[in-house]
């Protein structure tokens, strides 16, 4: 148990500087690497991913709250705008943890997949949709936010890939929409949490010191080393190339994903 502690904690740091750098939430590392883990100690094949997502999506929690609270401070967050979109962030967020519970687990692996690695393109070709517009009202903000809280649910992100194009897209600048997407992060961690401690409970072959779909010892470890390094990445995302670090991130995940797929499918 000592030896996957220490990993979860040189987890958490990874994961946590690039949430607070992108404003990615961390899962997109983290979902990967905990799947692996998780196999690796012998835990049911039926839930890895399960467990991956909400642990995930768990620890997201504080990461989210540590980066948002470095964001505030240079003055990055549009409140309105979280204020706004987050009551639909809630609902979809919820609702999407409820679906991924009764997705098996390869297929939601191969979900996960296929989304981050969309991601990880855009990422890489550096894609920025033109500011063509402005944000919309009430009705459209509640359904933009259930549907980025509702795929945020289904593979454990804070939601800034979805958020951070569809913000700078409505003419918001690129800081305030990585630090807005930092807040947003929270509703949906915490709605995610929630959700799929809820869709875990009474779940057979759990391993030892679960809550639902969220394990508990790994969510420790990542939580620790997360917060205490997200707000340097916060920091270094107002002075670093952020282009060029994107590309490096996007290479890691694509490399993160073959190899959560050979695990599963090898």
């Amino acid at each position: 148990m000592t030896s996957w502690l220490v990993a979860y904690l040189a987890l958490g740091a990874f994961a946590g500087f690039f949430a607070g750098l992108l404003g990615v939430g961390g899962g997109a590392v983290m979902v990967p690497i905990l799947a692996v883990m998780f196999a690796a100690q012998g835990f049911a094949d039926a839930h890895l991913m399960h467990l991956a997502l909400g642990t995930s999506m768990a620890t997201i929690i504080f990461t989210s709250i540590s980066s948002l609270r470095a964001h505030h401070q240079h003055g990055a967050v549009l409140w309105p705008v979280v204020k706004s979109i987050a009551p639909g962030i809630v609902v979809g967020t919820l609702a999407g943890a409820q679906i991924a519970a009764h997705v098996p687990t390869r297929p939601l692996a191969i979900f996960f997949t296929l989304f981050m690695s969309y991601v990880a393109i855009q990422m890489i070709l550096n894609v920025k949709p033109k500011p063509s517009r402005e944000l919309p009202g009430t009705l459209g903000m509640f359904s933009v936010g259930a549907g980025i809280g509702g795929i945020s649910a289904l593979v454990a992100i804070g939601g800034g890939s979805l958020s951070v194009p569809f913000m700078t897209w409505c003419n918001v600048k690129i800081h305030n929409a990585i630090g807005t997407s930092a807040a947003i992060g929270f509703p949906i961690a915490v709605a995610g949490t929630v959700g799929y401690m809820i869709s875990g409970y009474g779940a057979t072959n759990l391993p030892a010191g679960s809550f639902g779909f969220i394990y508990l010892p790994a969510l420790a470890g990542t939580v620790v080393a997360s917060m205490v390094v997200a707000p340097y990445g916060a920091r270094l995302a107002h002075t670093l190339p952020v282009a060029t670090l994107k590309k490096v991130f996007a290479g890691v995940i694509i490399i993160l994903l073959i190899k959560m797929l050979h695990g599963l499918y090898g």
